[in-house]
């Protein structure tokens, strides 16, 4: 059997990556917005649902990935899915840092990088889901 290492990598990757989010959504609330009530912030509201999709598609993805890695071993494929899934999801998460990419707000000037990061951020994610699972498809077909 192989060991999914590509996999254990990105999955420490997404842990920093997630601290980091979590914290960001701490120190906001440590301003005295209580837990689970954003009230109108949408400076928080953005941190928030930064944060949260980060954890709602990181999860099945990586133990999407390690199958796939346990099947196929360490290819380039996997490989390449790990720097996909972790280029989009930085891209997501530098859209969500402005109003312009998580709430449309001001798109003028270089503020359509925030939106245009956000959009090529939930590509990549979704690209890497279809791909890691059609491989796995392939492999037990």
């Amino acid at each position: 059997m192989n060991l999914p290492l590509y996999t254990a990598a990105l999955g420490a990757f997404i842990v920093v990556l997630q601290v980091v989010l979590m914290l960001s959504v701490g120190l906001h609330r440590s301003k005295g917005a209580f837990i689970g009530l954003v009230e109108g912030d949408l400076e928080l509201e953005r941190k928030v649902r930064r944060h949260g999709n980060l954890a709602e598609n990181s999860g099945l993805f990586l133990v999407v990935l390690a199958l796939l890695e346990m099947l196929a071993g360490q290819t380039w494929y996997v490989a390449a899915l790990c720097g996909i899934f972790a280029g989009a999801r930085i891209l997501h998460a530098i859209g969500f840092s402005s109003l312009a990419g998580s709430h449309g707000e001001n798109l003028t000037g270089a503020r359509k990088l925030f939106a245009a990061a956000r959009a090529l951020g939930a590509m990549g994610t979704l690209i890497t889901a279809i791909g890691a699972a059609a491989a796995i498809v392939t492999i037990l077909a």
